[in-house]
């Protein structure tokens, strides 16, 4: 992300700004992030010194100013982190060259078979393409919680030199040493700086990872292929990343307190410096409203998109509810999560012989000869609490005499509490299994470990207690885990994987795409407690299964790299069109996604869709974003010209005289999103598409699939490709002719040759 952006600096020592430095106390102090975009100046050295001299006209002398810098981003952008005051903040954020100043955010993480269900449900082949030298194998930047280096998904057995661009290094820390880092993982980088800042993220002075979610993600976007992988027996297979040449470079930005946001800036800033071409970040805010120049994730893929390299992050964990999509940034490629056609069954087997289908992952110890008493949660509360909280088995609603030995029902209507509290409770109070009765989380196997536990729908529930009425003894058993292959309806969009549109603008479509995130086997830390219960007599597990959309960004993140080294001088905007255009709304049934619930789903749940790597790598025609494109939404999100001179470094650039959060549409993105299209007002966007196929001429044709209530119109609905002329555009007509108030009504369309299919989704709201 290199901006070039040159500030000069004065040192006041006037007695106002003594004032300012007398005010500032460790009490008052925290951490705050000064971004002052693009620079201009190329000497590292020089930029720290105007990063001390700027805060010394706060602090009112260098040494206090020197005292309190953290870290100094130089790189791709220009800014710095340090302790102040809200005094000293708010004065720094009125300097000349400074774009914005705000406190330092924590953000949160979003958290094999996958790629094999692609490759059967898409046509996909994942045979790697001959490529002609290993210096164009793609090198995927992860920002996470750092990793296990002695997994066998980074071994370097067979792989050839690393690619002579990269530049980066592996820092040595705590249990970790240069020896860690080999031709596979090329790169290790913590935030020695942290150091300064006296946080609970001092602590893990390491790149290696001691929560297991950034091994998880690394070898899902380019580990290794693993023949014999499993989680304690379950989900055999072989385990690989998406692009099984690329190599890793591990950013460890992450501890078990969250993703300290000013570790995330330095981290893009060395990144970019280090020469990835993939930066792939399973992590975000929980806010759904941030301004960009605030945003760490927003600020730093800005600078990266700049630099050529794609920035692929998670959509968030915080569906269905509408709205709720972050990362939405349009230089940000946004993932949402879908589930494999893999489930984990385990049934639970009543008295008088009938079978129910269950789901979840648990290693049940019970006697599948024997039977153990069954009843309603409802039944074994304790006399102080409510029968919905003991129905719901939430915590401190069960009496232990009366559950001590038996088998419980519960419901899953209140969810102010999780399955593991209501698996905890039951437990704790003595009974001997749970069966949870949830509709909203049933494509999500939850991990029980060694408890007898597993999940069923309210349908199925209705049966179970039905059967508990019908007789004075009712018992029943449960069944230890067991795979279940070839299951229907795959994807299926899970409850969790945040939804659009983007709070911030409508605009633009988000999330961008869909990818497997339910039920992933992947690398492991071997000593992580989040592996759940070791099953007795094995060793923790080298492999976790686990969900969220932090497991679907790595393998958009290893697809597009696949597709960079194949393609290694395309842009990051033809690669995110080209996984956008060919993905596929559609299931394994041949219908349209559903959700949960079985509600059809729409671009709002899945994007353009699920992820066709192989359909990628020749997708005809690709929608190219410019930085241009990027800084007029800027002006049309509100910011004025002279902020975007700082932000991107082109001190001629001016906004667009008609400036407006409508043209934000105009954007050349492979998707069309438009707001408040009024009954009868016709509203027309044009795009752009250029040609990649090797046969420089051929011919597109348009079909349109367009609801009721919207008419759509393409001009020229054909276009005609030469080997001199390999860009053509295109306008879309839309004309609302009835809707109800406030409706998005969802089509597409779609540029077809005879051999490439190019499908752009569009949505439109009508007021």
């Amino acid at each position: 992300m290199g901006f070039i952006f040159h500030f000069q600096l004065v040192l006041f020592c006037s007695l106002i700004l003594g004032s300012i430095a007398s005010d500032a106390n460790e009490e008052d102090e925290k951490m705050y992030v000064v971004y002052m975009g693009s620079s201009r100046e190329k000497e590292r050295d020089l930029l720290v010194r105007s990063h001390v001299q700027l805060l010394s006209s706060v602090w009112g002398s260098r040494n206090q100013a020197e005292e309190s810098l953290v870290n100094s981003y130089t790189y791709a952008f220009t800014g710095f982190s340090a302790k102040l005051s809200s005094q000293q903040a708010s004065a720094l954020a009125d300097k000349p060259g400074v774009v914005s100043v705000f406190p330092d955010p924590i953000l949160e993480l979003h958290t094999t078979q996958s790629w094999d269900f692609l490759q059967m449900q898409l046509g996909t082949s994942f045979d790697y393409p001959n490529v002609s030298s290993s210096d164009q194998d793609a090198i995927i930047g992860l920002l996470d919680t750092g990793v296990w280096p002695e997994s066998a998904s980074f071994n370097d057995v067979g792989i050839a030199a690393t690619p002579r661009r990269w530049k980066g290094a592996c820092m040595q820390g705590k249990d970790f040493t240069v020896s860690n880092c080999n031709r596979k993982l090329i790169g290790a980088w913590y935030n020695k700086a942290t150091s300064k800042s006296k946080t609970v993220f001092t602590k893990s002075m390491t790149a290696r990872d001691s929560n297991g979610h950034g091994t998880h993600t690394a070898s899902t976007a380019g580990g290794n292929a693993i023949a014999n992988a499993n989680y304690y027996g379950l989900a055999k297979g072989t385990a690989r990343g998406g692009s099984t040449s690329s190599r890793i470079a591990i950013y460890r930005v992450c501890t078990e307190e969250g993703c300290l946001g000013s570790n995330i800036l330095a981290a893009f800033d060395n990144a970019v410096n280090d020469g990835v071409d993939i930066l792939s970040l399973s992590l975000g805010s929980s806010s759904t409203f941030i301004p960009y120049t605030e945003d760490p994730i927003a600020i730093g893929a800005f600078h990266a998109t700049q630099k050529g390299i794609l920035v692929v992050c998670s959509a968030g964990n915080n569906g269905p509810d509408r709205q709720s999509v972050v990362n939405t940034a349009p230089w940000i490629f946004t993932v949402a999560a879908t589930t494999i056609n893999r489930q984990f069954g385990s049934n639970v087997i009543l008295g008088n012989g009938k079978t129910i289908q269950g789901m979840g992952i648990n290693f049940s110890n019970l006697s599948q000869s024997k039977m153990y008493p069954l009843v309603d949660g409802g039944s074994v509360g304790t006399s102080s609490s409510s029968t919905d909280d003991s129905r719901n088995c939430n915590p401190d609603s069960l009496s232990a005499s009366k559950l001590k030995g038996k088998v419980v029902l519960c419901l899953n209507t209140d969810t102010s509490y999780g399955r593991q509290d209501k698996k905890g409770e039951v437990k704790n109070k003595r009974g001997i299994a749970m069966i949870l009765a949830d509709d909203s989380q049933k494509s999500v196997a939850a991990n029980y470990g060694t408890f007898p536990s597993t999940t069923v729908s309210n349908a199925l529930a209705k049966e179970i207690l039905s059967y508990i009425k019908s007789t004075k003894n009712p018992v029943a058993t449960i069944s230890p885990t067991e795979d279940i292959q070839n299951y229907k309806p795959a994807p299926v969009i899970p409850y969790f994987s945040s939804r659009g549109p983007a709070t911030q603008t409508e605009n633009i479509l988000k999330p961008d795409i869909s990818a497997p995130g339910v039920n992933i086997l992947a690398s492991w830390i071997p000593t992580s407690s989040s592996s759940g219960d070791v099953p007795m007599g094995m060793k923790p597990s080298l492999f976790n299964i686990i969900s969220g959309t932090s497991m679907a960004c790595p393998h958009v993140s290893g697809a597009a790299a696949l597709l960079k080294t194949v393609h290694p001088a395309w842009s990051s905007s033809a690669l995110r069109s080209a996984l956008i255009t060919t993905a596929t709304p559609m299931n394994n049934v041949g219908s349209t996604m559903t959700d949960d619930t079985d509600a059809v789903g729409t671009p709002f749940d899945f994007g353009g869709g699920e992820i066709n790597p192989r359909a990628a790598l020749e997708p005809g025609l690709v929608y190219e974003t410019s930085n241009q494109d990027y800084f007029d939404f800027l002006c049309n999100s509100g910011l004025d010209s002279d902020e975007i001179k700082s932000i991107s470094g082109n001190a001629n650039y001016k906004c667009p005289s008609n400036a407006a959060e409508e043209s934000i549409s105009l954007m050349n993105y492979p998707t069309i999103s438009l707001t408040k299209l009024n009954v009868g007002r016709i509203k027309t966007v044009s795009r752009t598409v250029g040609n990649v196929s090797p046969n420089g001429e051929s011919t597109y044709k348009v079909s349109i699939d367009a609801p009721a209530g919207l008419t759509v119109s393409v001009s020229p609905d054909t276009l005609y490709f030469t080997s001199t002329s390999n860009k053509l555009s295109f306008n879309v007509m839309f004309k609302a002719t009835s809707a109800k108030t406030d409706e998005y009504l969802f089509g597409s369309l779609t540029w077809v040759d005879g051999k490439h299919t190019v499908r752009t989704p569009f949505v439109v709201n009508v007021a």
